[in-house]
Parts: structure tokens; sequence; C-alpha cells
């Protein structure tokens, strides 16, 4: 099967945060057929070493099928959290766009995937 390479951010968008000295990364699929591009793909084992240079002690994963999301926790990737830290992002806030940039091999024909960005009539 031919496959294209995209950033992560073509399939998914994201949100991230902290908890303490831990940070969670949230990804959500545009479609279901992302998400079951997701659920194979975008292993535990596969955020942990895109964030190696943070050094994690643990990357857990955890589904959320029903709004198309996986949720990852890095533990102890803050370098201490918010009032311990020296980095410039304490909280973890721009972790989930890093991740979104992560360039993925999608299969060539991923339209089912993308986006719908049909204009929707205005609401009355």
């Amino acid at each position: 099967m031919a496959t294209t390479r995209v950033p992560l951010s073509v399939i998914a968008h994201g949100r991230s945060g902290d908890k303490g000295n831990h940070s969670n990364i949230a990804v959500l699929a545009y479609t279901d057929a992302g998400f079951v591009w997701l659920r194979k793909h975008l292993t535990a084992e596969v955020v942990a070493a895109y964030f190696a240079p943070l050094d994690p002690s643990n990357v857990e994963r955890f589904e959320a099928a029903n709004v198309r999301g996986l949720n990852f926790m890095l533990y102890d990737a803050l370098a201490g959290g918010a009032s311990r830290s020296l980095r410039s992002d304490t909280q973890g806030k721009t972790l989930a766009l890093a991740l979104l940039q992560m360039a993925i091999d999608v299969p060539a024909d991923h339209t089912a995937m993308l986006r719908n960005l049909t204009p929707r009539p205005p609401s009355l």
C-alpha cells in the first residue's frame, strides 16, 4: 500500500496541559477513519520516543473513543512543574502543538481522515 508523509495535524487536533510535574496531551481525530489510524499507530511508545528529549519517566495512553481521542500522560516530563522548572513552557501547554507537528505515514488516499471543511449554513 502506498503511503504519504504528512504532519499529524492533518488528521487530528490536540490540547495539552499539566498535572504538577506531569503533562497530558489529548489528540482527537477529525474523523472515524482518522481515529482508527490513531488507535493503531499513535502508541505510548511512539509518543515516548518523540518526547525522549524531555526524559519522561513513563508515557501512558488512555482512549476516549466517544470523542475519537487518545490522551497521553507524560510522567515527570516538566522538569519539576510550573513553580520549579526553568523551562520556557513549565506547564506543557505547547506539547500538543509539538506532537501535532510529528511526521506520520498515512495511506496515499487518506481523504477519509481529513477534516470536513464544508461551510455550514448560518444558524438562525
